[in-house]
């Protein structure tokens, strides 16, 4: 299941596909098997301390976040073939498409929350007996 992250100095919603690298062969893979990041999607890579780009087919921003969701390190447009060196106390990486922190207004300081995507309400059977009630 796909995570959500939300800025929430801001509200922007950074990403609603937001995948998650938490072994260590999705780790070491990241987006070498992608030929870009579209809106909306996101790779949260954790634990991780720094990021690099090498073998990749496209430039990221990339955010580290504490163990708060602190944002203490933010990269705009990091090119193929870089790397970010560790930030002390970076808990996790966010790897986003390339310019979406300066579209999105997400600076330092700011706090990033993840949370699970609800179902899509139309997949819910009458049968279904945690339905959401429709009256809300």
């Amino acid at each position: 299941m796909a995570l959500i992250a939300r800025n929430l100095d801001t509200g922007t919603v950074l990403a609603d596909r937001v995948s998650v690298a938490a072994t260590r062969a999705s780790r070491r893979a990241g987006l070498l098997n992608h030929d870009s990041l579209d809106e909306g999607e996101a790779l949260w890579i954790v634990p991780s301390h720094g990021v690099h780009t090498f073998r990749m087919r496209f430039a990221i921003d990339v955010l580290a976040l504490d163990e708060a969701g602190v944002i203490i390190d933010r990269v705009v447009n990091l090119k193929p073939w870089r790397i970010r060196l560790p930030r002390r106390g970076t808990a996790g990486v966010l790897e986003l498409p390339a310019g979406w922190l300066d579209r999105t207004g997400t600076a330092l300081g700011h706090r990033i929350e993840f949370f699970k995507s609800q179902p899509d309400a139309s997949r819910w059977r009458s049968s279904d007996r945690d339905r959401p009630d429709s009256s809300l």
